[in-house]
């Protein structure tokens, strides 16, 4: 598998790159097949804009443009999904969006709120998506507004050159069945990382709480619009473990700060809950360290982290010639390029089947067989949580309330209570 991908630039704002050769010609005939084309052969120029590491790398969109020379790309990547969500509900509607702009699950809902504002995907792409990708992008008309890009089955990313020298094991085999159990065992282990090094194991106190709210099907509310968000026993429990166990046996409160990519490198932390889109993530920021693996292995059995959307806004300049540049990035042959590039694991069915898929390794982990550990991890998947219109702005405050208690400004039950006073008065 090719490791190279996108090496972040570590700066809190949107990081530019774009690819800008104008090239002249006619496209091909025809739109929504997946061969990415255009209804017309006048120039155009289409801008996309993501975050964090899709794997839509320069050479991705270069053959796009190859095969449609009227066409060129500008790609611009934010520093991370809330960078892209503030921009996104700042301009929707009003103008000034990329003609291609990408929605992180969390916040995917919310934005589903004004679908009548995006356009409509061809009818030819419908049904190649698993169902729940697809109807989380389908309106209450039946208009799909959401091309699916990845999905996030997690693993368990860790440095086994660390792991050996704490004593632990370090292939494989070994660090999965050492995390084969609950989220106390996983927190016992990094106790005894912690003991033997004197460094925290986990990256972020967060991630360990994403993962665990990525296992509660109903958290901050429930499908007939109730808020249970404060009194939910799922929830307390699972904040009361954070602050207690994560806290102390984490480099960070939260993930995607300068600090955060560079220690990737550094060794100040030695594993990481990992979605296939992390791969990309952590080869990018730590190009020459050999010591990152990847185990088939996830806390309390399965979950899924992530998984993005491409959408159109409906007044952009360039509609028809963006639904097309949409439909050729979602489709299966370029889902499986993206994950080569980042390890953005699939979510059409077509990529999902692929002999492709199953066989793929990734050199820069230790040449592990990262399409059958993603493909395993996505089959140990059993909940889908529930996300509504408001679920990223509950779940903010919660990670708030952990930084919170990180950063020693307040203690576990004051920051909770903090919170139980924000979510009344959303």
């Amino acid at each position: 598998m090719n490791s190279r991908a996108f090496r972040r630039s570590a700066v809190a704002v949107a990081a530019f790159s774009a690819t800008a050769l104008v090239l002249a010609g006619c496209a091909s005939s025809g739109s929504g097949n997946g061969e990415g084309s255009t209804d017309s052969d006048e120039p155009v120029t289409l801008t996309i804009a993501t975050f964090n590491d899709f794997g839509y790398t320069d050479e991705l969109l270069q053959e796009y443009m190859d095969e449609n020379p009227n066409v060129t790309i500008e790609h611009t990547r934010a520093a991370e999904s809330g960078d892209a969500r503030a921009n996104y509900f700042a301009k929707l509607g009003k103008g000034g969006l990329a003609d291609i702009e990408a929605v992180e699950i969390d916040w995917f809902a919310e934005a589903m709120q004004y679908s009548d504002l995006l356009a409509e995907a061809p009818d030819s792409v419908k049904g190649r998506w698993l169902d729940w990708k697809e109807a989380a992008a389908t309106d209450g008309e039946g208009r799909l507004v959401g091309f699916g890009t990845d999905i996030g089955p997690q693993g368990i990313c860790y440095r086994g050159d660390l792991f050996e020298a704490a004593g632990l094991p370090s292939d494989r085999e070994g660090v999965a069945e050492l995390f084969d159990g609950d989220w106390e065992n996983f927190l016992d282990v990094a106790d005894q990382y912690r003991e033997a090094t004197g460094k925290p194991m986990i990256d972020s106190a967060n991630s360990v709480l994403q993962g665990i709210v990525n296992q509660i099907e109903y958290t901050y509310t429930e499908e007939d619009g109730a808020v249970i968000a404060t009194e939910n026993p799922d929830v307390q429990a699972a904040y009361e473990l954070v602050t207690e166990r994560a806290v102390p046996n984490s480099a960070y409160s939260g993930q995607w700060s300068d600090d955060w990519f560079a220690s990737m490198a550094n060794g100040e932390f030695a594993a990481m809950l990992c979605p296939g889109w992390m791969l990309g993530v952590i080869s990018g920021n730590a190009p020459d360290v050999t010591g990152w693996d990847i185990a088939d292995v996830f806390p309390n059995g399965g979950g899924n982290w992530g998984g993005s959307y491409l959408t159109v806004p409906a007044n952009g300049e360039n509609v028809d010639a963006a639904l097309a540049l949409a439909d050729w990035l979602t489709a299966p042959e370029q889902q499986l390029k993206a994950f080569a590039n980042a390890g953005t694991f699939p979510s059409q069915l077509e990529a999902l089947e692929s002999e492709e898929l199953a066989s793929a390794t990734n050199e820069y982990f230790n040449d592990a067989p990262t399409g059958e550990i993603l493909s395993n991890r996505a089959e140990a998947v059993t909940v889908a949580p529930y996300k509504d219109a408001n679920y990223f702005k509950y779940h903010d405050a919660l990670q708030n309330a952990v930084i919170r208690v990180f950063d020693g400004t307040e203690d576990a039950q004051t920051s909770w209570d903090t919170w139980v006073a924000e979510v009344e008065a959303f």
